[in-house]
């Protein structure tokens, strides 16, 4: 399957922080016609911010560039499955679809862990797809994690 550009442009993102010796994550916000909007890598070394994820990061730029802290009309691409804080800001931004890479077993909450869009308590829940680029995320992953050991 052909990935879709801005889950491309995720991928550099999520290149670019492993060369930064951040863990490999990138995330693109696109308006509905796929215009990119925003764009980001994790930077939570760099920053010294545990909330600087790439899906924060990529969030807080598209609400500054359309002036509005509801992005009904965007999809959110991101290589990894969101934890509950990025699935929170999610929910909260309003974000129409969700497309995301590799599953996170660990930290992930969208389909792992407290799969916050489930929860009664969630008060907007996007379209949900995962396993793009699935593998080409996973190897990312691992390879940045093999040569931190």
């Amino acid at each position: 399957m052909k990935l879709p550009e801005p889950m491309l442009i995720a991928f550099e993102e999520a290149e670019a922080a492993a060369v930064r010796g951040e863990v490999p994550v990138g995330a693109v916000v696109a308006d509905a016609r796929g215009r990119i909007i925003a764009r980001a890598g994790n930077r939570t070394l760099e920053l010294k911010d545990p909330t600087a994820h790439a899906e924060m990061l990529a969030i807080r730029t598209a609400a500054a560039v359309l002036g509005s802290e509801r992005l009904n009309d965007c999809d959110l691409h991101v290589t990894l499955e969101p934890c509950a804080m990025c699935a929170g800001a999610i929910s909260f931004a309003r974000i129409r679809r969700l497309y995301f890479g590799a599953a996170d077993e660990k930290m992930g909450a969208v389909e792992h862990g407290s799969r916050f869009f489930a929860q009664a308590t969630c008060h907007h829940r996007p379209d949900v797809y995962s396993g793009f680029g699935e593998d080409q995320a996973r190897e990312l992953l691992r390879e940045f994690f093999k040569s931190r050991r």
